[in-house]
C-alpha cells in the first residue's frame, strides 16, 4: 500500500484499495495518477484490464463535490464497459460516496432522466448521451474532467461524429483524459483539436509474451466446427472466450457447442441490454466456461482468469487480433491463442503476421470426429475419424512490422 500513497492518493481512496486487496500500483497507474491529481491532460495508452479505471478515477473522486452537479463524464464505447466503470467507480468512493449514474441504450431512459437529476458522475454510451442532450435531460456546464475510455474502439465503432458533439457540449476550462489500446490517427486528431498540451504515457503490452503461446490449425471449411469442439473438450483451460466475426456465426457456434455438450453462451451487440447483463452474470458466476462473442462485445468485458482464446473466425481488421489475445496471459499468467484456419480466413490471416509482432506455431491437426448437428428427420453419418496432416507442419509464424 505504501506504493499507492506515494502516488498521492486520498486516504478514502486508499481504503477502498486496501479493502480489495489491491497491494502494488500497475504500470499505467504509477505512469499516469501523479499527472491526473496535478491536472494535466493525459493521453494514455492502455488496455482493458490494465487497471486504466483507478487511474483515471483517481482525480475525479478527489476533485469532485456532492451537491454539485456533473461534474465528471465519462464515454465508452460499449454499453457493458459503462456499467463496469460505473460499479468500479462505486467501489473506490465507497468511503467518500459520489452519486455515480451509468447511461447506455437498451434500457428504459425515464429512470436515468431521474437519476441524473442528481448526478455527479455520469459514464455513458455516446448514443445515449446524445439522446439526453436533445431532450435537455442531462447539462456538463459544470464538467471538471471529460474521459475518453476506449477511445479507438469508440472510433471504430464509428461514434467519432458523437463524441465531438458531445465534447462541444463540455466547459473549454476542463480536463481532458483520453486511453486508448492503440493511439490511431482519428485519435490522434482529436487529441490535437480538444486537449491543452496532453502528456502521453504508455505502458508494454499488459499481455506476457513469454506466458502467451500462439498456435494455428488449418483445417477444412466445415471441421472448423469440429476442431473447436475437440480443442474445448481437449485443452486444460478455465475460462475460454470464442471470437466471431459476425453476430449470426456467434449464435450459430454457441448453439452447436450447447448440442455436443460444451457449456456455451453467445453475446453480441444485437442482444438486449437484460441479456447481455444475464450472459455476463452467468460467466462470472462459473456457471458457464465458455463465452462465444463478436469484437464489439469483447472489446467491452473485461473478464478475469480468461487462460484460452479461440479465433474461430480471424479477424477481418488485423489489429483486432491483437485486442483478442490480450485477454488470456495477463498478470504473469499463462494464456493460450488458438487460431482456426479455413480456407476463407488465408486473407485474413495474412493481415494479421503483417501488420502485428506477432509469434505463431503450426501445429498438426489432431484425429478428428466430424460434429455435424442433427437435424429432424435426418440421420447422422458415421464419424469421420481421422482427416489428413497440412504439409510443413510444425511450421513458424513469424512476422515484425516495419520499424
Amino acid at each position: 500500500m505504501n506504493d499507492f500513497k506515494k502516488l498521492g492518493l486520498s486516504n478514502a481512496v486508499l481504503k477502498s484499495i486496501n479493502e480489495h486487496g489491491f497491494e502494488n500500483p500497475s504500470a499505467i497507474q504509477e505512469k499516469s495518477i501523479p499527472l491526473i491529481l496535478a491536472g494535466e491532460d493525459v493521453i494514455a495508452g492502455s488496455a482493458t484490464g490494465s487497471g486504466k479505471t483507478l487511474a483515471f478515477a483517481s482525480g475525479i473522486l478527489q476533485n469532485s463535490e456532492k451537491g454539485k452537479g456533473i461534474q465528471a463524464l465519462i464515454l465508452t464505447p460499449t454499453r457493458e464497459l459503462a456499467e463496469q466503470v460505473a460499479n468500479s467507480f462505486r467501489d473506490f468512493s465507497k468511503y467518500d460516496p459520489l452519486k455515480i449514474v451509468s447511461i447506455y441504450g437498451g434500457v428504459g431512459i425515464n429512470p436515468q432522466i431521474k437519476a441524473l437529476q442528481s448526478a455527479e458522475v455520469v459514464v455513458g454510451t455516446p448514443g445515449r448521451l446524445l439522446d439526453h442532450i436533445s431532450r435537455n435531460t442531462i447539462r456538463f456546464n459544470n464538467v471538471k474532467t471529460l474521459v475518453l475510455d476506449e477511445a479507438d474502439h469508440m472510433f471504430d465503432l464509428g461514434f467519432k461524429v458523437d463524441v465531438e458533439k458531445i465534447i462541444k457540449k463540455c466547459p473549454q476550462n476542463r480536463q481532458t483524459l483520453l486511453f486508448s489500446a492503440t493511439i490511431s490517427k482519428d485519435v490522434v486528431q482529436l487529441s490535437r483539436k480538444h486537449m491543452e498540451n496532453p502528456v502521453r504515457v504508455s505502458v508494454e503490452s499488459y499481455i506476457d509474451p513469454q506466458k502467451l503461446n500462439q498456435v494455428v490449425y488449418k483445417v477444412q471449411d466445415d471441421m472448423k466446427l469440429s476442431l473447436l469442439v475437440h480443442l474445448l473438450k481437449n485443452e486444460k483451460s478455465n475460462l475460454g472466450m470464442v471470437f466471431c466475426n459476425t453476430k449470426r456465426n456467434t449464435d450459430k457456434v454457441a448453439k452447436n457447442l450447447r448440442k455436443v455438450g460444451v457449456n456455451a453462451l453467445a453475446i453480441h451487440g444485437g442482444l438486449t441490454q437484460n441479456k447481455r447483463t444475464h450472459i455476463m452474470e452467468e460467466f462470472h458466476s462459473g456457471n458457464i466456461s465458455v463465452l462465444v462473442c463478436t469484437d464489439v462485445a469483447g472489446r467491452g468485458l473485461d473478464i478475469q482468469g480468461v487462460s484460452h482464446v479461440y479465433n474461430y473466425d480471424i479477424p477481418r481488421e488485423s489489429k483486432q487480433y491483437i485486442h483478442r489475445i490480450g485477454r488470456t496471459a495477463r498478470a504473469g499468467a499463462e494464456g493460450k491463442a488458438i487460431n482456426i484456419l479455413s480456407k476463407n480466413d488465408h486473407a485474413n490471416f495474412m493481415s494479421v503476421l503483417k501488420d502485428n509482432d506477432v509469434n505463431i506455431k503450426e501445429h498438426a491437426l489432431p484425429a478428428l470426429k466430424k460434429i455435424v448437428i442433427e437435424k429432424p428427420g435426418r440421420r447422422l453419418p458415421k464419424p469421420v475419424n481421422k482427416m489428413k496432416t497440412p504439409s510443413r507442419k510444425g511450421q513458424q509464424y513469424t512476422r515484425h512490422r516495419n520499424r
